[in-house]
């Protein structure tokens, strides 16, 4: 997708003889575009950590290429293959919500051979890393089509632009190209679907003014910046055709972990009859949790509460919103139950019911 005209992705390897990974970093969009270059495994867990890079789709790719950069590191200091275990374990923390950091972390300590070299150790890790890699930007495209469908339905019903509206940010810096939740959105965009979506600014963060204001801007597709609460009041008023956001984990129930908000607009639109649409590829899908109440949900920093961060003078500063002595706590995730959700959007198409994706 495109900055100023320039197409990027937000991960990409760097060539070279060393494996070595470039980024972009998230925290300073969109007063910034600052590339960093990662060559170390823990550089890799403190960027998802600190949100240098973020959404789930991405933070798995980034953990899939954390082991690849800590077999890189072993081979050089001749360390046991066996600490690679430790190293997975510390990699798969990183957050604990998301569920495609453990699944990418995962399928590729599942392709580790402790009989074989630590070399040959290395080199499946980085392919295996790669292929999901390629794997999710597929998928994010398929998603962008599937989705598509959606938009064009209520494009030939009502013929006048649509309105969506979405929340935090799901798009190809939450991935790495096209995204979940605005992958349809540019699709039907390049497509010539008239449309215009309401962005969620996403307090405390502000993902979705920051982020997804930053990508749609450089797409060309209209949109305008709305506080978190105004949501509720464009759907009442009738401005609003669909609700589409993305997810850091479904349950095999079809209840859907995204960014804190999510739950509180899946109740206004099921309210105004609204469709409530979820676009995630399926290594979201956490098949082994029925029970939403066992997902853990991360509690940042409250620092992201009682400060906010934006452009002043030409220099970003964070100032302090809130009084000293006050408490302040941040929830970064909550759950829509199921029943809530109109549509799940995949890379294998659309379903009302998650259980159809076990068939």
């Amino acid at each position: 997708m495109k900055i100023n005209n320039v197409d990027y992705r937000s991960l990409w390897e760097e060539k070279g003889k060393e494996l070595a990974i470039n980024v972009i970093d998230q925290r300073l969009l969109p007063f910034e575009l600052k590339i960093v270059k990662i060559t170390k495994y823990k550089d890799m867990v403190m960027a998802i950590k600190d949100m240098t890079v973020r959404g789930a789709p991405l933070i798995g790719i980034a953990g899939a290429y954390a082991i690849a950069l800590a077999l890189q590191e072993m081979i050089h200091k001749k360390q046991q293959a066996e600490k690679i275990n430790e190293i997975v374990g510390e990699v798969r923390s990183a957050r604990p919500t998301a569920v495609n950091l453990m699944w990418a972390v995962d399928k590729v300590a599942s392709m580790l051979d402790f009989s074989l070299s630590l070399e040959e150790n290395y080199e499946c890790a980085l392919a295996t890393a790669r292929q999901i890699f390629s794997d999710e930007v597929a998928s994010c495209e398929s998603i962008a089509k599937f989705g598509f469908e959606l938009i064009e339905d209520l494009h030939t019903e009502n013929r006048r632009p649509i309105n969506l509206l979405t929340h935090c940010n799901a798009g190809w810096l939450a991935t790495v190209d096209w995204g979940t939740a605005l992958a349809p959105i540019y699709y039907a965009h390049r497509k010539g679907i008239p449309l215009h979506i309401w962005v969620d600014e996403t307090r405390p963060r502000n993902q979705g003014a920051k982020l997804t204001s930053f990508e749609l801007l450089g797409e060309g597709v209209p949109h305008t910046i709305i506080a978190d609460n105004t949501g509720g009041l464009l759907m009442q008023m009738g401005k609003v055709d669909a609700v589409i956001v993305g997810a850091d984990r479904v349950t095999s129930k079809g209840d859907v972990c995204n960014k804190v908000g999510t739950y509180l607009k899946a109740l206004v639109a099921k309210e105004h009859n609204i469709p409530f649409w979820v676009a995630f590829p399926t290594s979201t899908i956490d098949w082994e949790t029925d029970d939403f109440r066992k997902i853990p949900i991360e509690a940042r920093s409250t620092e992201e509460i009682d400060y906010i961060e934006g452009l002043y003078q030409n220099k970003i500063t964070k100032i302090r919103i809130t009084p000293i002595g006050s408490k302040s706590l941040n929830y970064a995730f909550d759950i829509t139950p199921g029943k809530f959700v109109s549509k799940y959007i995949t890379e294998l198409g659309v379903f009302d019911d998650i259980q159809k994706l076990r068939e």
